[in-house]
């Protein structure tokens, strides 16, 4: 996962889940990770037709041999 220093020059996106604020940075790239800073939820950033659509990250369980 992507953790950064968000510039002011941010996008803004809601999020899905509780409808706060998520910055998107000016330099991001598809497939990078964004995270909810009220709720936590994480989201893939994809190309959309204005910019980056967020869609929920899929998160990856343990794997224990079975």
């Amino acid at each position: 996962m992507i953790n950064r220093e968000w510039d002011v020059g941010d996008n803004m996106s809601k999020c899905e889940e509780c409808d706060a604020d998520i910055s998107i940075p000016s330099d991001a790239l598809e497939g990078e990770i964004v995270t909810c800073p009220e709720c936590g939820a994480s989201f893939e950033l994809a190309k959309g037709s204005d910019g980056f659509d967020l869609k929920p990250a899929q998160t990856v369980g343990e794997d224990w041999g079975q």
